[in-house]
């Protein structure tokens, strides 16, 4: 059997340490960076650093398949342990299990819920007899297959796996198709098996058709459900549904020579027709129940299938008009996977990094790969989409792309700054994707939107805080005053599922939950809440008040602006100065004015997938004023010391212990850069290089855990280049020292390109000397938004020591 590379990048000699995931993390401060290496030339082709197997284990949930930048389709493996109703991971593929039971045509990048998100249309080439139904083999022992990574290659918009059957399976894709040679041993029997029914979380009903006329199978899936599973309090249910139907057709280049199709554990040889879901639930309740249908081959004298598929989230005619606007009948795997790395190429240089090792490159490059995979198109070619009402919408003028996929409490933090500055077009049109599905949602605007669907996952309002970003940084190609104006009547208007417990508490119904309440009393009570945790909510809802209060003051809505900014307060109505003995916390209250109790700072009570402790430092629109209430700066910065370093004096920047820094989810990974604001910003420079250095890496194991959408790979992306959002809803940017001596982020609509110089980059120059801002000396560890929105030089002289004198001028610190 043929033997594959298995990623593109580079790998030099590498520290390494052992992680629980039993794999080997390269450490990225390992291999000494040259201080003259500002000298080399930017990458010429970033794709060539792109390792698409990164995050594939220790909770990464990346997936290796094919795909686009923003695509439709993700083709990829759904691997199995041994259950045809779960899967290794949440996204179908694991690195550590090397069984598939398929190559499913749709991903999310790094979703935390298990199952993930979609994984529709399982197609696997099979050599064998088909002489049961393959829904019947519920542990997946017959109509799955090994392989050994040594016969696997993934690259972005390509992936080529060899199984131990003896089969290969080669994929490429466009936007919304893909081609793919399938390669089966000679003369032995070879099927393609398409499990229609077996999407990640089940399906509602699917249907399939197999032309033997013209070689074609189409079909479709009605499936959902993300986090449909969760047990969510005493509602494990809620939301167990369908909200989008998948259409695919499939064209091949030569005839079958045998057909058939399965429904539940009947196996029907020479039918051309099935139907059949498998439900949401899992175990018994779901396994042997779906349908499918098959395709088989004559290999005595030609052992490959060539095979083109389309998809479509309207209709069978969509998917068609997809495959063959994008793909060819005369296309080779070769020719689109080649036209899918330029496409890559392209998009990868909207940053160009000198300088840095090997692995660096490839850590920063794979997170730019993730970060930008997202959102998704889910409009055909002819400008047609199903919106939430699950009605069919025509793209109104001017606006390009209805995208989705929208995993807001996550991603507002870091992947939606990281898209404006890069692809504000494609920021701007998912804007008005959002503002389009919450006129289709009663003018709710969905907290997690899959597909064209609300899944009310997590807490807060995230879309008022990713439109207020978008717009703060320049993004104008959608409707702003009606998407203003929307959103601030979801913010001050209660709407009648704010007392819903529908899906308490991990999706509460309600987007605003309890807004009379929340107006009434200045924050989100826990014994009213109708929330995930009255303290969070609190704390979510200001952040989002707060940055929708920058933006009414851009568009000169005073009213809006008075009542927003003083919204944005209200944390401090949950900020419990006695909290414990010694320290003031954010702690959950009652509606009659009392503190829930018994208080832990450990303690995850009233709080969303964070403790107390994580969640004391979500306060980004008003670091002085926490600090104040905490006594002032310096005994917050020595709080937030306490935060990253045991009582030894050693890091804890790994997780595992509710007292410190979590850097696999999201409500903290903001607060290594809250010392700018505090007036000691070389610990800021120290912290985010260890977190870069050690927390990140190469090899399957190099992201902490769920990649959320781009959001963790984003994270460092701006690290890596010394920059970070200061807050929600504003462009200003907080400073660090970068690990590449030169980079440049290409201009972007009216903006020009941003160069980020730091000529002594190494692994041990992590503190900043000095920085001078287009030529002129800057003393301030932030940038305003000036930057962002025109362009500019960011010039750093760095150093092994830290200087503790520059930008702790409190006239000078992040406000």
């Amino acid at each position: 059997m043929q033997v594959f590379r298995r990623t593109q990048g580079r790998r030099p000699t590498v520290t390494v340490a052992v992680i629980s995931a039993g794999l080997l993390l390269p450490l990225l401060g390992g291999t000494a960076a040259s201080a003259d290496s500002a000298a080399a030339s930017p990458v010429p082709h970033p794709v060539d650093y792109v390792d698409p197997l990164i995050g594939t284990s220790n909770g990464g949930n990346t997936y290796p398949g094919a795909n686009l930048p923003f695509g439709m389709i993700a083709w990829s493996p759904t691997s199995t342990k041994g259950d045809q109703t779960n899967t290794a991971a949440a996204n179908g593929y694991s690195y550590d299990t090397t069984r598939l039971r398929g190559l499913s045509l749709t991903h999310i990048n790094g979703a935390g819920c298990h199952p993930g998100a979609a994984g529709d249309v399982p197609v696997m080439p099979f050599v064998g007899n088909v002489d049961s139904s393959p829904t019947a083999d519920t542990k997946d022992q017959k109509y799955a297959a090994n392989f050994s990574h040594e016969n696997e290659l993934a690259e972005p918009g390509h992936y080529r796996v060899g199984l131990d059957s003896g089969a290969t399976a080669d994929l490429a894709v466009s936007e919304r198709a893909g081609v793919a040679d399938f390669t089966f041993p000679e003369d032995q029997p070879a099927s393609l098996l398409f499990r229609v029914s077996n999407s990640l979380n089940g399906s509602e009903d699917a249907h399939v058709d197999i032309d033997t006329a013209n070689n074609k199978v189409t079909g479709w899936v009605e499936t959902g459900a993300f986090c449909g599973r969760r047990a969510n309090g005493g509602t494990p249910n809620n939301n167990q549904k369908s909200y989008y139907r998948l259409h695919f057709s499939a064209a091949f280049d030569r005839g079958f020579s045998s057909v058939g199709t399965w429904h539940n554990d009947q196996l029907y040889p020479g039918a051309t027709t099935a139907d059949g879901g498998e439900g949401y639930l899992t175990g018994a309740n779901r396994a042997g129940k779906g349908s499918g249908g098959y395709v088989s081959f004559d290999t005595s004298e030609d052992n490959d299938v060539h095979m083109r598929v389309g998809i479509s989230y309207v209709s069978l005619a969509g998917a068609e008009a997809n495959l063959r606007g994008e793909i060819a009948k005369k296309d080779s795997v070769a020719d689109v996977a080649k036209a899918g790395k330029k496409a890559w190429d392209r998009t990868l240089k909207d940053i160009k990094v000198s300088g840095g090792s090997e692995d660096r490159r490839t850590a920063f490059y794979t997170a730019l790969y993730h970060s930008l995979q997202q959102p998704n198109l889910i409009s055909d070619r002819d400008g047609t989409y199903v919106g939430m009402d699950r009605k069919v919408h025509t793209l109104a003028k001017g606006q390009k792309a209805q995208y989705s996929n929208f995993s807001g409490w996550d991603q507002y933090r870091a992947q939606v700054q990281l898209l404006a500055l890069l692809e504000p077009r494609v920021a701007g049109d998912f804007a008005q994707s959002l503002y389009n599905f919450a006129q289709q949602n009663d003018g709710v605007w969905d907290r997690w939107v899959h597909i064209s669907g609300a899944t009310h996952v997590m807490t807060g309002d995230p879309s008022a805080a990713t439109l207020a970003t978008f717009y703060a940084m320049g993004v104008r190609n959608f409707d702003v005053e009606g998407a203003f104006g929307s959103l601030y009547r979801q913010a001050t208007v209660p709407h009648p599922s704010e007392v819903s417990d529908a899906g308490c508490p991990g999706q509460c119904e309600g987007a605003r939950p309890n807004l009379t309440e929340y107006m009434k009393l200045g924050y989100a009570p826990q014994d009213q809440c109708h929330c995930w945790g009255g303290a969070a909510e609190t704390l979510e809802d200001s952040v989002a008040d707060a940055a929708l209060a920058m933006w009414a003051e851009q568009l000169g809505r005073e009213e809006e602006y008075k009542v927003l900014s003083e919204r944005g307060g209200y944390w401090k109505n949950v900020f419990n100065p006695a909290a414990t003995p010694d320290a003031g916390y954010i702690q959950a209250r009652n509606a009659d004015g009392s503190w829930v109790t018994p208080f832990n700072p450990a303690s995850q009570l009233g709080f969303a997938q964070g403790s107390a402790a994580t969640y004391l430092w979500m306060v980004p629109q008003d670091v002085q004023g926490l600090a104040e209430a905490m006594g002032g700066r310096d005994k917050a910065a020595a709080r937030l010391d306490g935060f990253f370093h045991k009582p030894d004096g050693s890091w804890s920047i790994r997780g595992g212990d509710p007292l410190r820094y979590d850097p696999t989810n999201e409500p903290g990974i903001h607060a290594p850069w809250l010392y700018n604001a505090l007036g000691q910003p070389w610990k800021t420079q120290e912290t985010v290089r260890e977190i870069v250095d050690t927390v990140y890496g190469v090899g399957p194991a190099g992201l902490p855990g769920n990649d959320d959408l781009g959001t963790m790979s984003a994270w460092y992306v701006l690290s890596a280049l010394g920059i970070y959002p200061k807050a929600p809803g504003s462009a200003d940017m907080l400073l660090s020292a970068p690990v590449f001596p030169h980079a440049v982020i290409a201009g972007a609509g009216d903006r020009e390109e941003i160069t980020i110089d730091a000529p002594r980059a190494s692994d041990a120059n992590r503190y900043v000397e000095s920085v001078s801002l287009d030529g002129e000396n800057h003393d301030s560890s932030w940038v305003d938004d000036s930057l962002v929105r025109r362009g500019g030089s960011l010039s750093f002289e760095v150093s092994d020591r830290a200087n503790t004198g520059w930008a702790t001028d409190p006239s000078t610190l992040p406000h």
